[in-house]
């Protein structure tokens, strides 16, 4: 029912910014949590940042202090917003929904940190 899409991703090197969107067709962020995961090759996905209706937030302890989670609810997008990037955070980035009736997943943005 719902769809979203990655976008932003891209090849960046030590240091640099990248900034990730979320985007859907409907009015969808104010009813769910939204999280970005992150899967690397030879890694289980892992849950990078997530924020509520009430727009508190959490980050994994890798990324603290570099990436915002956001969202603009009138826009229907959600945002990461990943600074002094290292190379281990080159992954596929995913956008994901919770909902009790079933999560929501895009298809994901690759993101390469490399000099």
């Amino acid at each position: 029912q719902v769809q979203l899409v990655e976008s932003g991703g891209g090849l960046v090197q030590p240091g640099g910014s990248l900034r990730l969107s979320c985007a859907t067709s409907r009015s969808i962020f104010r009813s769910y949590t939204m999280g970005w995961y992150r899967q690397a090759p030879g890694k289980q996905r892992e849950l990078v940042a997530a924020i509520t209706t009430s727009s508190s937030t959490n980050y994994a302890d890798s990324v603290k202090g570099r990436f915002t989670i956001s969202k603009d609810n009138a826009k229907n997008t959600g945002y990461l917003q990943m600074n002094s990037l290292k190379p281990e955070d080159t992954a596929v980035y995913y956008c994901n929904l919770q909902r009790s009736r079933g999560d929501v997943w895009g298809q994901g943005t690759q993101v390469t940190v490399s000099s």
